[in-house]
């Protein structure tokens, strides 16, 4: 589920957004979850079998409800792990995926684009030097995009034990 934790007279009261059925709308929400300037509320899903696709979603403020819509499907069958969401100022959603159909994660972006969303991956991961299982994703002012992998990396910081992870970054 996705919920609201609001103070009330005698502590605190649950407002559940949405409840996740594990199929088209995705399942296990994960990380972060992210609003924009007008309120809506961005997450991601890694999916449950048999839908193991994971989503991108979108919670929106209606008239004291909140209206869910999935923006995107990854649709490739592999629970993608997507762990945190950031949004840059033109409204473009950046992410991680880990256990995808790129073994080792990669970086990607989601823009806006008419009633649809536009899907780009910026960086797959090698598990090599540059990492792999990337997870939080943040931005800067000029747009370079910053997050952790949780392994790979150079050897000889972790006695050669096939790197201990690496900080990355992406330049637009």
């Amino acid at each position: 589920t996705v919920f609201q934790l609001g103070p009330s007279p005698t502590g605190w009261t649950q407002n559940v957004l949405h409840t996740f059925h594990g199929g088209n709308d995705g399942g296990r929400p994960g990380g972060r979850l992210v609003f924009d300037n007008f309120g809506n509320l961005y997450g991601g899903t890694d999916g449950l079998e048999p839908y193991a696709d994971g989503t991108i979603f979108m919670l929106s403020p209606s008239d004291g409800q909140w209206i869910y819509a999935v923006l995107y499907n990854f649709g490739d069958g592999y629970m993608p792990g997507t762990r945190s969401l950031t949004l840059d100022p033109a409204g473009n959603l950046y992410g991680a995926r880990w256990c995808d159909s790129y073994p080792h994660g990669m970086v990607f972006k989601l823009t806006p684009d008419d009633s649809d969303w536009r899907y780009t991956s910026l960086h797959d991961f090698t598990g090599g030097l540059d990492g792999g299982g990337p997870s939080n994703v943040i931005l800067d002012s000029y747009g370079n995009i910053y997050g952790t992998a949780n392994y790979g990396g150079d050897p000889q910081w972790c006695n050669g034990y096939g790197g201990c992870g690496v900080v990355w970054e992406i330049t637009p």
